[in-house]
């Protein structure tokens, strides 16, 4: 096996599915090589653009035909994993199949049987890890979608990591979610501590585990709206038009949502001049956007009766929400809305609603003719179409409406009221804006770091935060339920863990030779363009290099050479007493020895551990139940008391060996065992009480704990 742990998760959207493939280090790989703040953060991912891949339409359209699902669809993504996993790794790498808002609105009765097909075919044509269908393959709530993307934001901006440089005031470090598609839209927050303790039993309850196997708790407020994505929306728009305008005689429908003149059909489908349209009415644009604006906010819903004070949208309950400590990242049709048309001059900077409102007034504006030469010359960029720049209008009123007078976003630069706590209103927020990206009360992002903001990328981060061993045999699970806790019990009674695969996966010395030549090779295909020689030098030697880095590759090479040369020697022919640049040395056979190798290489002491100072893998898996240890996210996302364990702490300054096993004592309090252990392996090896004196093989070695970490997230 290699040193990474692949994950394989399929977003089953309304209009496609795209696979995404994440992996990380295996956690005892990523303990070994990790530094103090490394040790104290969660997991590091790592992607590639390649990696992914989209096809249309979504999984929904198999509702009425799903034994078409495996062969029409779900094959073409599967295929693309395995193009990207290594062999040997498959049948330990996990698949997830989550469908959102498009399977959302199929009949109960199609979703069971199309899920069960796709399971059903996932079994039969692959050997990916699908140990529960019910866990990997199922339609997410929009809660679970939110709650995952803010797993991902906060993630990717570090807002877990280094809550010291994300202070936003009142001991808050993380950052709101805001995720819009075609059928919903979502919002997650962790609120102010006030807010939290007010509306304790609307929280969710979040585990996560860091890289040195420590609990951390957060508190996040999350829900959804199904019906307020952007397509939902324009239907409910169309029909609120056709019930205001429509009349047995009306033929157009004036549209102020629609460029100056453009005519389309009530799906959207543009008319060209002359066409016969038949009974139907035509939406007939008049670009003014003031008016469109006017009619998006009934869609809002504000005024439907609220239950539980307080409500954002249809009057669902929404906790009051802080701007001073409360920043919002905004994805999907957020970011699209903003920029694929309307490119800021400071695309990197925030939000300006006095900006977007003016730039977006004058595209609307616009005579649709004159948009359409804009759009064949690239005006605003290769990626917009006739069909993006006809639904931009409406869209982009809706963003603002969502925004501004929905969620209550400040309208930075226009609203001057104080700083204090908003109850789902609007304030003004230009006296906390900060300069730096994401300290703003609202930024539409598509990548942080060159990394796609993802719900998926969070799904995952929890996925592979489960795996790391507990720091204490009563350490809780990884995973999301309720914030109420049962009397007696130490987990939500709707608890949904992680689903993390704990099998261990043996290390080895290294990742496989194949998996080396595969990313070097692609490295330097990526870097090659300009000087091809150098790089294939480089590569070369970096070749090399690996090959003969360990003294188990150096040493079966020299046996290698040493075997041939033995065949090829004449009879009687003397033998060099070195046996020269490949004979014994302190680089080359036996001179080293295996003791020394002990004393030099941690990796190969922890090789030589007893078994009895071994956790088995029920106590490293991430189904033990007790008593949490670790950190919590601050004010925002209170902490639950830990002074009952506080002796058992396992913050260090300096990496730690073995972590996850602070019951026992560290690779430094045991260097005495190790060089008994060693002595008494290495005499076996060289035959002392055993007749055939032959090599110990690996197999034989103590089994020892492996369940994954991971390093950096890049996107290549």
């Amino acid at each position: 096996m290699g040193k990474w742990r692949y994950g394989v998760i399929l977003d089953a959207g309304s209009s496609g599915t795209r696979v995404h493939i994440y992996r990380w280090l295996n956690s005892a790989r990523a303990q070994h090589d990790a530094s103090a703040f490394e040790l104290q953060s969660l997991p590091k991912l790592e992607t590639k653009k390649k990696w992914t891949k989209k096809i249309n339409p979504g999984v929904s359209t198999f509702g009425d035909h799903p034994s078409d699902v495996g062969p029409d669809h779900l094959q073409a993504l599967l295929d693309h994993a395995l193009e990207h996993i290594p062999e040997k790794q498959v049948e330990d790498t996990p698949i997830f199949l989550m469908a959102t808002a498009g399977m959302r609105l199929l009949e109960p009765p199609k979703q069971k049987a199309l899920l069960g097909e796709i399971c059903s075919y996932a079994h039969k044509h692959t050997k990916f890890s699908l140990p529960d269908c019910g866990l990997h393959i199922q339609v997410i709530p929009g809660e679970t979608e939110g709650l995952y993307g803010w797993i991902a934001a906060n993630y990717l901006l570090g807002g877990f990591d280094a809550p010291d440089k994300h202070e936003h005031g009142k001991g808050h470090h993380t950052y709101g979610f805001l995720d819009m598609g075609g059928a919903s839209a979502q919002i997650a927050f962790a609120p102010n501590a006030t807010e939290a303790a007010k509306h304790a039993n609307d929280l969710k309850l979040l585990r996560m585990r860091t890289m040195n196997g420590k609990a951390s708790d957060y508190k996040v407020f999350t829900t959804t709206w199904l019906g307020f994505g952007v397509n939902q929306a324009r239907q409910r728009y169309i029909q609120a038009l056709n019930d205001e305008s429509f009349t047995h005689d009306a033929e157009e429908l004036l549209d102020p949502c629609l460029p100056s003149g453009l005519r389309t059909t009530l799906e959207g489908v543009e008319i060209e001049p002359g066409t016969k349209t038949g009974a139907e009415p035509v939406l007939l644009g008049t670009g003014r956007f003031d008016e469109c604006l006017r009619k998006t906010y009934p869609l809002l819903d504000k005024d439907a009766p609220c239950k539980d004070q307080p409500c954002l949208l249809h009057g669902q309950h929404v906790p009051a929400i802080d701007f001073e400590v409360n920043h919002f990242v905004g994805v999907s049709e957020y970011w699209h809305t903003t920029h694929e048309v309307f490119e800021m001059a400071r695309k990197d900077k925030a939000y300006d609603f006095t900006t977007y409102q003016r730039l977006v007034k004058d595209f609307c504006s616009e005579e649709w003719d004159d948009i359409e030469v804009g759009v064949a010359s690239s005006k605003w960029g290769k990626k917009v179409d006739a069909k993006t720049a006809q639904e931009v209008c409406f869209k982009a009123s809706w963003l603002i409406s969502v925004l501004h007078d929905g969620i209550g976003i400040p309208r930075v630069g226009i609203e001057k009221s104080a700083h204090a706590l908003s109850s789902n209103g609007t304030k003004d927020a230009t006296a906390i804006a900060k300069d730096g990206g994401f300290l703003d009360p609202f930024q539409a992002v598509d990548k942080i770091d060159g990394v796609e903001v993802s719900w998926t990328l969070g799904k995952m981060v929890m996925y592979a935060a489960g795996q790391i061993p507990p720091a204490s045999q009563l350490d809780f699970p990884v995973g999301f339920g309720s914030n109420i806790i049962p009397e007696g019990a130490v987990i939500p009674a709707d608890f949904q863990e992680a689903g993390s695969n704990s099998n261990p996966v043996p290390i080895g010395d290294d990742e496989s030779f194949t998996e080396v030549v595969e990313e070097l090779a692609s490295e330097a295909q990526e870097h090659s363009r300009g000087t091809p020689g150098l790089f294939l030098f480089m590569l070369i030697l970096i070749m090399i290099g690996y090959i003969f880095r360990k003294r188990e590759r150096r040493n079966r090479f020299v046996r290698g050479i040493s075997s041939t040369i033995r065949r090829n020697r004449k009879p009687g022919s003397p033998r060099k007493k070195n046996g020269g640049f490949f004979g014994a040395g302190k680089f080359f056979g036996r001179g080293s020895g295996s003791y020394e190798r002990v004393q030099e290489d941690v990796e190969a002491a922890n090789e030589f551990e007893l078994g009895d100072v071994e956790q088995d893998d029920t106590e490293a898996s991430d189904s033990s139940e007790g008593s949490r240890l670790g950190r919590s996210s601050g004010l925002a996302t209170p902490k639950v008391s830990v002074s009952a364990f506080e002796s058992n702490s396992y913050y260090s300054d300096s990496p730690v060996i073995g972590l996850g096993l602070n019951n026992f004592p560290n690779a430094m309090n045991r260097s005495g065992l190790v060089v008994r252990t060693e002595s008494r392996e290495r005499l076996h090896t060289l035959g002392v009480g055993k007749p055939s004196g032959g090599k110990r093989s690996r197999a034989g070695s103590p089994t020892r704990m492996k369940s994954p970490l991971m390093s950096p997230l890049e996107e290549g």
